[in-house]
């Protein structure tokens, strides 16, 4: 490809990543999940929107979709270790919160929204649900039961959405207090009925009409010991993670891992919440690769670095560190003369915390198609959701890959923003 080229598909790589945080995209039900060959990319974004693509990552539109939700189909032998919950299109084609038991089959639509929810968190408490749908950050038990406004957003401006958008719901470890992003980092009390803005965001007016943000902050995942919580900064060109101490209010920015893109919600936590994992499958204007980053300091250690020599990159995408002491992720190493990567075949393997010592291919499966995964918690199986298309970087038919060698499970024709509940 003509170097003429390489800055506009540098930045629809970026715009696919940042996109991939917020965008969802819900595909018909019932497409086949695995293809092989080249990726063909959408069509190439606007330029002269490039501001708002980082804005638009901490802004939760609203869905659309057409299809109806086709019930369960996973193996009425199949048991999973806690609750299962995941976004998916109603009968009416509206984006909703839906639960599988623990049995692997039986389900429960948790909301019934006139519109679509974008967002949303279980408690692993009790199962209530936070979730975010018509600007309006709302709640309710884990039978969707007593749902009540917590947060009113209004209205939106159209023209700049990152300003008044409500995003990203992070219910505490003790389901006492919820993060979520709106004009900022807030935290929501339920003892007090009240929400404290932490951190607001920093937008420079410009003039006409237009905003452009300078920094903003949205809430990822806290870690499990729940002092701490991990935050995207979206940028007019960028974006990055932070760790957010709630007890002092201290913000830890990430030093190191230059051309890493660590954010959007792409990272674990380590069970002792020393450290975080993240992990990039895609290259372009920045690195793929995986790296490992110290909550305290917030030193960034590139653990496998992109350039593997000779034209070839490294990718890899939802790294876990298990009980077991072992790094799980995807991985490969791709042709890419050109330096752009949007999808290439991934393994599934295992290593030492390292990322490369001991490395070994625990399936021969293609995960070309991964567009999300869910770990088990002791690692014996992943649950990975498998675009429909090419084109689709949003969900999928959600599987079970067992590390055991036993077939795959479908569990649900679509699931997107997979969680573990209690």
């Amino acid at each position: 490809m003509s170097k003429h080229f390489r800055p506009l598909i540098a930045f629809f790589a970026l715009t696919i990543l940042i996109l991939a945080c917020a965008l969802p995209q819900i595909p018909p039900v019932g497409q086949p999940t695995q293809s092989s060959g080249t990726a063909i990319p959408p069509a190439s974004p606007d330029p002269n929107k490039v501001g708002t693509v980082v804005a638009l990552t901490l802004t939760a539109l609203v869905p659309g979709g057409s299809t109806a939700t086709a019930p369960a189909t996973g193996d009425p032998t199949t048991s999973l270790p806690r609750t299962f919950y995941y976004l998916a299109p109603d009968s009416a084609g509206l984006t909703q919160v839906f639960r599988i038991e623990s049995d692997g089959t039986t389900r429960h639509q948790i909301t019934s929204e006139s519109v679509s929810v974008s967002d949303y968190d279980v408690s692993l408490v009790d199962g209530s649900v936070a979730y975010v749908a018509n600007n309006q950050l709302l709640y309710s038990n884990a039978d969707g039961s007593e749902r009540r406004v917590l947060v009113d957003g209004d209205d939106v401006d159209p023209n700049n959405p990152f300003i008044s958008t409500i995003s990203s719901p992070v219910f505490s470890s003790d389901a006492q207090t919820l993060a979520y992003g709106y004009k900022g980092l807030q935290i929501y009390s339920f003892s007090a009925d009240e929400s404290e803005l932490v951190i607001e965001n920093q937008i420079d007016d410009v003039g006409g009409g237009l905003f452009v943000p300078r920094e903003l902050y949205s809430p990822e995942r806290y870690s499990p010991d729940g002092t701490k919580l991990l935050i995207t900064l979206g940028y007019y060109e960028g974006a990055s993670s932070a760790i957010y101490y709630p007890a002092n209010g201290e913000l830890v920015r990430l030093e190191g891992g230059e051309g890493a893109l660590i954010c959007c919600d792409d990272t674990e936590w380590s069970s002792d919440s020393t450290s975080f994992y993240a992990a990039s499958p895609i290259l372009g204007m920045f690195n793929s690769g995986l790296w490992k980053v110290d909550a305290t300091t917030g030193a960034v250690t590139t653990l496998i670095q992109a350039d593997a020599g000779g034209g070839n990159y490294n990718v890899a995408d939802e790294a876990y560190l298990a009980p077991d002491g072992q790094l799980y992720f995807f991985f490969g190493t791709v042709s890419s003369p050109e330096g752009i990567i949007m999808r290439s075949p991934l393994q599934l393997v295992r290593s030492a915390p390292d990322g490369v010592t001991g490395r070994t291919v625990l399936s021969g499966e293609d995960f070309q198609l991964l567009n999300e995964a869910l770990w088990s918690p002791d690692a014996s199986f992943v649950i990975a959701a498998f675009a429909p298309t090419q084109e689709v970087y949003q969900g999928g038919q959600a599987e079970i890959i067992y590390l055991d060698g036993r077939p795959n499970v479908v569990l649900t024709p679509f699931a997107q923003q997979m969680k573990w509940g209690p």
